[in-house]
């Protein structure tokens, strides 16, 4: 069941027999010369969908736009700033206490989103408190990554080794090419590809990562194991949002 997708009666329904919300999350920033701009977004969105309707969950929609300040040398990435993501973030779980959810699962797409996630949720609790709203010392969130659950981890090492890399990586590139095989890329990608260098600002970070790879190689990707790692995750964090609702 898709929040945008229902009418407030139907979410009001929804309410009496669960407080719980699935949110996704991601990016919209490069992802190698053969990753979708779109990846950490497109990720989440569908796993979420795949929770949502393993566990007869309400998914809420993606917040497409996240924390990626360090991509933006590269055309067509958006970021917001981490003080603009927690406003967000606070304001969206704000709307949605004052309507009765307590429970907000959010399955992110994009490692640059965690820290700021943290920070919003310390926030919007503390707002919370100050509003004296019913049930609001009942709010929680969780942070699920799919792309760090165990499975999924497991299956990347697996399949590709040091070459799965943490950015481009084959195993979200794979994802993508089975969500959208009409969208697969073809690039020639060096041999060498930077890895293990620090991340400043965006015109460093692209010095340091030229083509916008970390250690991986996408051309390893195919959409059968991205099938794979489609089943894995939802099934996965299907288990975890469960125990998460059923959690004092």
């Amino acid at each position: 069941m898709l929040l945008h997708l229902s009418t407030w009666l139907e979410v009001e329904t929804y309410l009496t027999q669960s407080r719980g919300l699935i949110m996704p999350i991601g990016s919209t920033e490069q992802h190698g010369p053969t990753g979708l701009i779109g990846t950490d977004a497109i990720c989440a969105e569908a796993i979420a969908r795949g929770v949502g309707e393993a566990t007869q969950a309400l998914v809420a929609p993606t917040i497409n736009v996240g924390m990626a300040l360090h991509h933006t040398a590269f055309p067509g990435s958006i970021s917001l700033r981490p003080s603009t993501l927690i406003l967000v973030i606070r304001e969206y779980l704000t709307s949605l206490a004052r309507a009765g959810f307590t429970k907000f699962f959010f399955i992110n797409g994009h490692g640059g989103n965690i820290a700021t996630l943290k920070a919003a949720f310390a926030e919007t609790y503390a707002a919370l408190s100050d509003l004296n709203l019913v049930d609001a010392d009942r709010v929680q969130c969780r942070l699920a990554n799919w792309f760090m659950c165990g499975s999924v981890y497991q299956l990347a090492k697996e399949l590709y080794g040091d070459q799965e890399g943490s950015h481009a990586t084959p195993s979200e590139v794979a994802l993508t090419q089975y969500l959208f095989p009409e969208a697969i890329k073809q690039a020639s990608l060096s041999p060498d590809v930077a890895s293990g260098q620090p991340i400043y600002g965006a015109i460093d970070f692209r010095s340091r990562y030229p083509d916008g790879r970390m250690g991986s190689n996408p051309a390893l990707a195919t959409p059968e194991q991205g099938q794979q790692f489609y089943e894995l995750a939802v099934k996965e964090l299907s288990s975890s949002y469960l125990a998460f609702l059923n959690q004092e």
